[in-house]
């Protein structure tokens, strides 16, 4: 049997077909818009029509699919909820797919499809010792992903691993989720800039504010860049004391900035419950823009 999986992000979606032999092994790759501003049942058809034309291609249609999702299935109404697509709030898309689809279908949210592939095919691949492994999702927003022996920890409510929506910075900005000052209001790509601009007066974008906090030309960049190590320190040194992976993964542009895998480092040791030594690997991921499908078909 082949593994299916669907990436369904909030522009595109992806459908991925592994061999079940060996999953790296990749037999079909396809994307279409997701044009979610036509709506939920517009987003159904297009899922439909990007299974139809890779069964064409590969010449078989699925057993059953794996889909990672923005947000997540409420276990007990079995209803979506907190997803940026916001058209999926409120409704039984598990249901609905394998209704469109005549297969059975599995959902996890995206960052758990992230930490599920980089673990099995990735990043995790020469840890094969973590019994633990989490996920972090540092870009736009931010997220995270658990995985267990192998397995997604989607949790009691559905919301494992939903690292960016606990309080980091008291009396921080508001956020989308109603509280104010979560990790994704402090170190996020979108946070950042924001912080640099309410000290600067300017707008610019990441690139820039590093590139300037390197060649020392810019104290608000300086400022900015020591504000992301010391907030990330503190809230990765959380995910540590709460469940002290074998193995961190960082994806997301922000992920990219390489001082977090060395005074980001130093700086989780001020705030560890371990009389400041820390020996988690903390690794960029290996799979880039593909662990999402490819952790959708591994479900």
């Amino acid at each position: 049997m082949k593994l299916w999986g669907i990436d369904l992000g909030g522009t595109k979606i992806e459908c991925a077909v592994l061999d079940s032999e060996n999953s790296n092994a990749v037999l079909a790759r396809m994307r279409r818009p997701t044009e979610s501003a036509k709506g939920y049942q517009h987003i159904l058809n297009q899922i439909e029509g990007l299974i139809h034309d890779v069964a064409q291609e590969i010449g078989e249609r699925p057993a059953q699919v794996g889909f990672a999702t923005p947000g997540v299935l409420e276990p007990g109404s079995q209803l979506m909820k907190n997803s940026n697509t916001i058209c999926l709030n409120g409704m039984p898309l598990r249901k609905d797919l394998e209704r469109v689809l005549g297969v059975p279908v599995k959902l996890a949210n995206d960052a758990n499809c992230f930490a599920l592939a980089e673990t099995l095919m990735g990043a995790g691949t020469d840890y094969p010792e973590a019994e633990v492994v989490f996920g972090v999702i540092m870009g736009t927003g931010v997220g995270g992903g658990l995985v267990v022996h192998r397995k997604i920890i989607g949790g009691h409510h559905g919301i494992g691993g939903e690292w960016g929506h606990n309080i980091l910075e008291a009396g921080g900005h508001p956020c989308y989720c109603g509280k104010s000052g979560c990790v994704e209001q402090v170190i996020s790509g979108p946070a950042l800039e924001r912080f640099y601009e309410e000290k600067s007066g300017v707008r610019q974008n990441m690139k820039v504010i590093m590139e300037r906090y390197v060649d020392g030309s810019d104290p608000i960049a300086k400022l900015t860049v020591e504000r992301l190590l010391e907030y990330y320190g503190r809230a990765i040194s959380t995910l540590i004391n709460v469940l002290d992976p074998g193995l961190i993964i960082i994806g997301g542009g922000v992920g990219n900035i390489d001082l977090l895998y060395t005074e980001g480092y130093e700086k989780i040791k001020d705030y560890i419950f371990n009389n400041k030594v820390v020996q988690t690997p903390i690794l960029k991921p290996l799979l880039g823009d593909s662990a999402g499908v490819f952790g959708a078909a591994l479900l």
